[in-house]
């Protein structure tokens, strides 16, 4: 069995020759802060502070009675709540399947929280069925997860259904968790967007879309295209059609502006993916987005 969480970490490394992970890896710990004992920095002591906190060489040097503080931080939970209906095995942009998009997006999430000592669950499904994974910390059931979602994406699969998936995760999930979600490039419904504001004020959430492939693309003209959603041929003479690819187009440019709209709303931090190579930066431009949303 291949390894998926080996193929995240070599994706990792790549971006490391950029310093990218670095910084990635900082930016996670800036975004979701809570409770330990590592050591910030020194203030003046005010009344009511632990004597025991007092650091007393700084103290001697200064003059006056210096305290110790400490960065707040606390274990979390990430549930990753990703989409595994047949729509995910279609084609990205690039003619790569978007399960190993959703896999690679899901891997460096989960690696940077098991890294931190924060667990890492797992949330998905289709329109038959929805499968939850218990949280852990360590990479060998980070590698179980990845494997379960790369398994269960398949054109077999049934269709996805987000609607189902977000009630799933409402109901299920009162404790407030972070929530990764991955998901097909769709608009969303009214029920969609209703579930997706009770979750906001639940949960922290952050989304990642992954991008349709142009099935009109000049380069694929001699390739029949299949529409896994509704289980249809695209016909050559539509693909061939100029005007009827530029209005593909604009649809395109203007759903996903509404989306933007939708989740800016909501106060929900998005990013739209479409290559695998394209992750690890789309997920630094999350996390910054979410922790200036947060201030």
């Amino acid at each position: 069995m291949t390894s998926l969480l080996r193929r995240v970490k070599t994706g990792l490394s790549i971006a490391a020759h950029r310093k990218v992970r670095g910084i990635l890896d900082g930016e996670y710990t800036s975004v979701f802060h809570g409770r330990t004992i590592e050591f910030d920095d020194l203030r003046p002591y005010v009344a009511g502070d632990e004597p025991r906190d007092i650091d007393w060489k700084a103290t001697a040097r200064h003059g006056a009675p210096l305290v110790r503080r400490y960065i707040a931080s606390r274990k979390h939970t990430v549930m990753l709540v990703v989409d595994t209906g047949r729509n995910m095995a279609a084609l990205a942009v690039d003619g790569e399947v978007k399960r190993d998009i959703a896999v690679q997006a899901a891997g460096v999430v989960g690696y940077l929280a098991i890294r931190h000592a924060d667990r890492v669950g797992l949330v998905h499904g289709d329109e038959n069925q929805f499968s939850t994974a218990a949280p852990g910390t360590s990479e060998a059931h980070l590698e179980r997860l990845l494997q379960k979602i790369n398994g269960a994406t398949t054109l077999d699969s049934g269709r996805s259904d987000l609607r189902g998936q977000l009630a799933f995760v409402a109901r299920a999930f009162p404790r407030r968790m972070i929530l990764l979600v991955v998901a097909d490039d769709r608009e969303l419904g009214q029920e969609e967007e209703r579930l997706l504001r009770r979750l906001a004020v639940q949960h922290e959430i952050l989304w990642l879309t992954v991008g349709d492939a142009d099935l009109m693309r000049e380069d694929w003209a001699a390739d029949p295209m299949h529409d896994v959603a509704v289980d249809a041929t695209m016909p050559e003479f539509v693909r061939a059609d100029k005007a009827l690819r530029a209005e593909f187009t604009r649809s395109v440019a203007e759903r996903a502006a509404r989306s933007e709209d939708l989740f800016r709303s909501i106060g929900i931090s998005s990013q739209r993916v479409s290559r695998s190579v394209d992750v690890v930066p789309s997920l630094f431009r999350l996390l910054r987005l979410h922790q200036h949303a947060r201030r």
